[in-house]
């Protein structure tokens, strides 16, 4: 798989750009501010519907324009496509495949596979709750694009249900009763999304695990032992037909409803219509599901939240996901009074983590500099041979990455890359990139993109 085309109009620093690109290795090189990880986002946003810099759209549309369009076009084997999308503020994105509308934007998540390695990685590490599960939604959608349905129906619910107890905690404040005749309703569809969603990351974890303790001997050049689990509010019992390991039941204190939405999954606008190559309008072109956005700090509590670690494997099956819907029931069940108090779900894979360790201990508030950025290249590294084992060859964005890193894992990450089918890096000079990406070179320049030499 690989790009061999990217329009922009009107997208960020770029009032108009038509960039031709092939296989192997391509850099762009520019100074500071001059727009390479807007290509970069640009292409992300084609692959996941939303901005790895930003929770909203607004800011990808230039200064004083209405509108921007991304155009893609995409080859995998023999076959190719063109992805085209208009961003409008306030508004519903718009996509069209191959020239005609799609029935949801959400129809084209994954067409486009992609690893991005960017500075932001650090908060895989380093940041809250919210990155990682954003981190392990796209990399489902990425592998199974109708995980963007599962992701899009889960926010949908919990939203509706955390407004329905927002009002009812509100009207007893108020020395009223509150309406909660449909909770029980919403309690069962929260459970029903949540057991899919819940059983894929559990499984997609299983299958992280030893990639990513490969991958970070192989860039930290050092065997330390790394750790990754699944820490989730929802808890199992050890009965033999459970999958699961069992776990302490807690609430601790909320993330959010919603880390960047409920699942961490990319924010996208409902639609409206009209063509994204002309801005014309016309009908056919239909939404992209409105999610809970907003980042939510940390703030929790560790102790006492459910682990789920090794044991996850078998969770694909039928009799594990109702398993999991019974126990999202219970927990719902057994927290209502204090959801009611506080108007937030506090049960469900919105509200779960990804445990990070090096050498025996927690990741985060641990790890040295160097053994963060380790394991969160480690993470990225893992997704790529993922999805390499899918027989999905994702296109590699390094952004500026490599300023970030010593020349030893600069070196070490360049060799593990080379062999991609494309890869495309974003440096401020050079002599950042290692000799072994050496490839085709283009200078970025005020929003200016010419191929040197």
């Amino acid at each position: 798989m690989h790009l061999t085309h990217l329009s922009l109009t009107d997208f960020r620093s770029y009032a108009r750009l038509d960039l031709v690109l092939e296989p192997g290795v391509t850099t762009f090189v520019g100074s500071n501010g001059q727009g390479k990880t807007n290509l970069i986002e640009a292409i992300g946003f084609v692959a996941t519907l939303g901005s790895h810099r930003v929770a909203n759209d607004a800011p990808l549309v230039r200064e004083g324009c209405g509108q921007a369009v991304v155009r893609a076009r995409i080859v995998r084997g023999d076959r190719a496509a063109l992805v085209e999308m208009q961003i409008v503020p306030g508004k519903a994105n718009r996509v069209r495949l191959n020239r005609a509308p799609v029935a949801r934007a959400r129809d084209v998540a994954g067409l486009l596979a992609t690893v991005l390695f960017a500075p932001e990685d650090l908060a895989l590490v380093k940041g809250d709750p919210a990155e990682r599960r954003r981190f392990l939604d796209d990399l489902l959608v990425a592998r199974s694009p109708r995980m963007a349905a599962v992701q899009s129906d889960y926010d949908r619910v919990l939203k509706q249900r955390s407004a329905l107890l927002r009002s009812a905690g509100a009207a007893r404040r108020a020395g009223g009763r509150g309406d909660l005749r449909t909770l029980d309703v919403w309690d069962r569809h929260l459970a029903d999304h949540g057991a899919e969603l819940l059983a894929a990351r559990l499984a997609l974890v299983e299958e992280l695990r030893p990639r990513v303790e490969s991958a970070y001997a192989a860039v930290a050049g050092q065997d330390a032992p790394t750790g990754i689990e699944y820490r989730s509010t929802v808890t199992l019992d050890s009965s033999p037909d459970r999958a699961l390991s069992p776990g302490r039941a807690g609430l601790g204190e909320p993330d959010g409803d919603a880390g960047r939405n409920g699942t961490g999954a990319s924010p996208n606008h409902p639609s409206g219509s009209g063509d994204p190559a002309s801005g014309n309008g016309g009908a056919g072109d239909t939404e992209v599901g409105d999610t809970e956005t907003g980042r939510a700090g940390d703030g929790r509590t560790e102790a006492g939240r459910a682990e789920v670690g090794h044991g996850g494997g078998a969770v694909g099956g039928a009799a594990t996901r109702a398993a999991l819907e019974e126990a999202i029931l219970a927990g719902l069940a057994a927290v209502r009074t204090q959801e009611i108090e506080r108007g937030v779900t506090l049960v469900g894979p919105h509200r779960d983590d990804l445990l990070l360790s090096v050498n025996g201990r927690p990741a985060r508030g641990y790890a040295s500099h160097g053994e963060s950025w380790s394991l969160a290249l480690a993470l990225r590294l893992a997704s790529f041979e993922l999805l390499r084992a899918d027989d999905r060859e994702p296109v590699l964005l390094l952004d500026d990455v490599f300023a970030e890193l010593d020349t030893r894992r600069r070196v070490r990450l360049a060799a593990l890359v080379a062999d991609a089918e494309q890869v495309l890096v974003t440096a401020a000079v050079d002599a950042d990139v290692p000799a072994e990406l050496a490839g085709v070179r283009f200078e970025v320049v005020s929003g200016e993109v010419c191929r040197a030499g």
